[in-house]
């Protein structure tokens, strides 16, 4: 399987199954076009010699069967063979994210979990529980070192000194148990002040800052319980917690509407304020939400992409380079077999644990009865629900079979396809097609650095 797409002046191809990237002229390009149906380099040459000089096609020819003979183009899907014994592959937990906070001092718009309440009441983890949760973890995490808790809401910090508490209990059991924890925290930014900042600094890997871009558009997706907007309360604390930290380990993170499809602006703003680690991310939301992407606006977000990937270029050679997370890609290595195929690990490696201590296969899910697999006493008793997230990868799913970006996404988030299709199998269409839309903006941006253009 082949993929082709022209970016301003470059041609690329890409071979899906070796994961190799050609960056071809105008010539071999038409040529591999030519072969993608399954005809010979011959035919095809005789197909394009009105176009190219003979001569020149013969010795592209040469060059095309040089790569397929080396496995670069064309290859063979070695991977749906391993796909066979996936599902009773052995596993173990290697994340949760605890929900420390169902409860939130803003009242975002799009916001899925219903101002922090996740389909239920308002509520607070207490230590006791979120004690237990590590032990869980500790447990059920065999003999993989590296562990990771992240601190989710609503919003964590108005739970913040159980945060602590429950840093150093991890901390406390490290040693004995061979474990090393990384923590990350999810907020708002509203709480934010000089103690929590050294704190996170000293013990977060990572912390996400949510803002949506400009102040007009921040203001109306985030405003505060009583209507009013919230920018110019955080963006003062997220750069002095951004200064902190000297620009490492942390993004900022974004969400993009209807309401805002030039969003490669608010991408442009964020980097103007300072900050060198963004992500700004489309909305999944019902079809009757207003704010809703619609299949129509997909062509104008896939120029906004390709606009905002010429946008960092130029912002490169001005020496103001950004880091903007949907545009980062590894072409040298890459995520492992497991990832390609399934994603997140949803489910199966990574759970959501409630303020009561329920387990669920992610934060998207928490709320909704049939996926509760489980709680932090008793550990996993739906078991039959977690094997159908065990059975999600990308040849168990029709649309991804044959699509070309399938070991990008890795079929996809299960949750979107859920909450549109009533199937963990199915997928999110507007979702893959501006997932595509990233990798090719993504490779391309690739290929140019190591190209040095």
């Amino acid at each position: 399987m082949i993929h082709q797409y022209k970016i301003q002046d470059m041609n690329i191809v890409m071979d899906i199954n070796s994961g190799s990237i050609h960056v071809v002229d105008d010539m071999s390009y038409d040529l591999i076009r030519a072969l993608d149906d399954g005809t010979s380099i011959e035919d095809a040459i005789n197909k394009l010699e009105q176009s190219y000089d003979k001569a020149l096609l013969v010795q592209a020819g040469d060059e095309v069967n040089q790569l397929i003979g080396d496995g670069l183009l064309f290859a063979k899907d070695e991977y749906e063979q391993v796909v066979v014994d996936f599902k009773n592959r052995s596993t173990v937990v290697k994340a949760l994210c605890l929900h420390v906070a169902h409860d939130c001092n803003l009242a975002c718009t799009y916001c899925f979990a219903s101002e922090g309440e996740y389909h239920g009441d308002r509520d607070l983890m207490s230590f006791e529980v979120a004690k237990k949760a590590i032990d869980f973890l500790v447990a059920h995490s065999g003999n993989r070192r590296n562990l990771e808790i992240d601190f989710f809401g609503g919003e964590p910090l108005m739970n913040f000194e159980m945060v602590k508490e429950t840093v150093h209990y991890a901390r406390s059991i490290e040693q004995e148990n061979n474990k090393h924890f990384r923590f990350t925290l999810t907020t708002n930014g509203v709480l934010l002040n000089d103690d929590n900042i050294a704190f996170m600094n000293e013990h977060m890997h990572n912390v996400v800052l949510s803002v949506d871009g400009r102040k007009e558009i921040h203001d109306k997706m985030r405003p505060t319980p009583n209507g009013k907007g919230s920018y110019d309360m955080i963006m003062p604390k997220f750069k002095a917690f951004v200064e902190a930290r000297g620009q490492k380990n942390y993004y900022v993170r974004g969400t993009f509407t209807h309401e805002n499809m030039d969003f490669s602006e608010d991408v442009l703003h964020l980097a103007d304020e300072g900050f060198e680690q963004i992500s700004v991310e489309p909305v999944v939301a019902p079809d009757e939400m207003n704010y809703a992407i619609k299949e129509e606006d997909l062509a104008y977000l896939k120029d906004q992409y390709e606009k905002l990937a010429l946008a960092k270029i130029d912002y490169k050679e001005r020496n103001k380079d950004f880091n903007f997370f949907h545009f980062m890609v590894d072409l040298s290595q890459g995520p492992c077999v497991a990832k390609r195929l399934a994603g997140c690990g949803s489910g199966i490696e990574y759970l959501a644990v409630t303020p009561t201590g329920d387990l669920y296969p992610c934060h998207q899910f928490v709320g909704i009865d049939e996926f509760l697999l489980g709680n932090v006493n008793q550990g996993i008793t739906n078991t039959l629900k977690q094997d159908a997230f065990r059975g999600c990868n990308v040849y168990a799913k029709d649309a991804c079979r044959e699509c070309w970006a399938k070991f990008y996404c890795s079929g996809g988030c299960s949750a979107n396809s859920f909450n549109f299709h009533g199937d963990l199998l199915a997928t999110y269409e507007i979702g893959c097609e501006l997932e595509k839309k990233r990798v090719e903006c993504a490779i391309f941006l690739k290929a140019k650095e190591m190209l040095g253009e």
